[in-house]
């Protein structure tokens, strides 16, 4: 019973990493082929929001 359940874990977490892999390469190949002039545009467009924040935590050197 320990086996199947350490094989149960093991085939569950190769399942979803592949599948998170997957989704990243696919968004990125998608963008890249289909993206048109628009590839940036929620880039830039949370950078403008963005631009008059206050930066928070970390080190103030």
């Amino acid at each position: 019973m320990t086996e199947y359940v350490i094989d149960l874990i093991l085939f569950s977490a190769f399942v979803i990493g592949l599948t998170a892999i997957m989704g990243v390469l696919t968004n990125g190949i998608g963008e890249k082929l289909f993206g048109g002039k628009n590839k940036r545009f929620f880039v830039e467009k949370s950078a403008s929001i963005q631009s008059g924040w206050n930066k928070v935590g970390g080190r103030s050197d």
